[in-house]
């Protein structure tokens, strides 16, 4: 049996995320007050222990299609947003119940994804966390579910935590859903579905054994959480997945007991703050694609991104803008910032050094991203 102790050594602060089917009534829409008041008590339990805990939480939808009288989830994107209006007050209001019962104080903060691509308000967040642990105040974190349109929302908050979780540069991501952790087939359709205990490295196959949104009322699923995994092994923090509903999980989790799901990164260098904005609080302007050279210097050699090889260009984007970075064969390789508009690089691509400063001076840069400004996700 692994050893999971010796990736949990000297926690000291943690991100909780819970998730809706873990809030939600059993029964349906509405809050499980009596689960909620089991976890708060663990929070409280290992707070004694010495660790801060910053909680991610779902559940404004659920709480306020209940207070609206409402049985089913609706797809009319208002009615939506407004039962995330009255849910989050009915939410609120019983978290500041059950922690208040633990002479615990709590914090709110709402936040979008467009909150985390502006630099100023990522950091701002950031200290914002950061003053209400000093105060002995645990800070509950969920997506302005009430005022984010589409093309601003995480999608859900298993993405928000991991990226909470980076920002903060917690020590592990718990994941409370309604499932024992991730498994090898989907365990709702087979029988014969294994528990995975222990994964360092998210393979096609794994990715293929995620299902769909699970709970009715939710909008995650296993996938969602790989891609929270993803970020949390990129940035050098344990992510583990569990059932919420498991009498002390919280505590038997950050003992090292071996229940649910543990992924770790087999890179335990973290990135630094300014390449964790990059790679994960900035959204995307435009693509550009590298022949097999260029990404095999990128890959193997740490090279910045050149002129010469590149061999496309996608979208409209201006200097400074983020920008996808794909392999010759369509996967994405990184994201960095451009030192070019995409009017700009059009005009210099496939071209070599001599070439660029020939044609347009000595003091034209011929790095589209420098190296310091890029992220790769994957390296050899």
């Amino acid at each position: 049996m692994m050893d999971r102790k010796k990736y949990l050594k000297g926690l000291k602060r943690i991100v909780i995320k819970i998730g809706s089917s873990s809030l939600a009534s059993r029964q349906g829409s509405g809050l499980d007050d009596a689960n909620l008041d089991k976890l708060s008590a663990e929070v409280k339990q290992i707070t004694d222990m010495g660790l801060e805990v910053i909680i991610v939480t779902s559940g404004a939808i659920a709480a306020g299609l209940k207070y609206l009288d409402v049985d089913k989830k609706p797809e009319d994107i208002s009615f939506l947003q407004a039962a995330a209006s009255v849910g989050q007050v009915q939410l609120m209001d019983k978290y500041k119940e059950v922690f208040s019962d633990k002479g615990m104080r709590i914090g709110q903060i709402l936040v979008t994804q467009e909150d985390t691509t502006r630099r100023r308000q990522y950091l701002n967040i950031k200290n914002t966390i950061e003053k209400l642990l000093e105060l002995g105040v645990v800070p509950i974190i969920n997506e302005n579910d009430s005022s984010a349109v589409e093309e601003i929302k995480f999608g859900d908050n298993d993405k928000l935590a991991a990226l909470i979780s980076s920002l903060v540069e917690s020590d592990l991501l718990v994941i409370l859903t309604d499932n024992e952790g991730f498994y090898d087939k989907d365990p709702s359709s087979a029988g014969d579905a294994e528990l995975i205990s222990f994964i360092d490295r998210i393979t096609p196959d794994i990715e293929k054994h995620a299902g769909g949104i699970g709970y009715k009322f939710g909008s995650g699923g296993m996938k969602s959480k790989l891609t929270a995994a993803k970020i949390c092994m990129l940035s050098g923090i344990p992510m583990m997945i569990a059932n919420s509903r498991k009498e002390g999980i919280i505590v038997d989790l950050v003992e090292g007991k071996d229940i649910g799901t543990l992924f770790v990164s087999k890179n335990s260098k973290r990135l630094k703050s300014m390449k964790r904005w990059i790679a994960f609080g900035m959204r995307s302007k435009g693509t550009i694609m590298l022949d097999k050279g260029a990404e095999k210097a990128v890959k193997q050699k740490g090279k910045s991104i050149l002129a010469v090889g590149i061999s496309g260009v996608e979208g409209d984007f201006n200097k400074g803008d983020t920008l996808k970075v794909m392999t010759h064969d369509n996967h994405l390789l990184a994201k960095g910032i451009s030192n070019f508009s995409s009017k700009e690089v059009k005009r210099i691509l496939g071209k070599n050094k001599e070439k660029i400063l020939s044609e347009f001076g000595p003091d034209m840069c011929v790095e589209v991203i420098h190296r310091d400004c890029l992220v790769v996700f994957e390296e050899d």
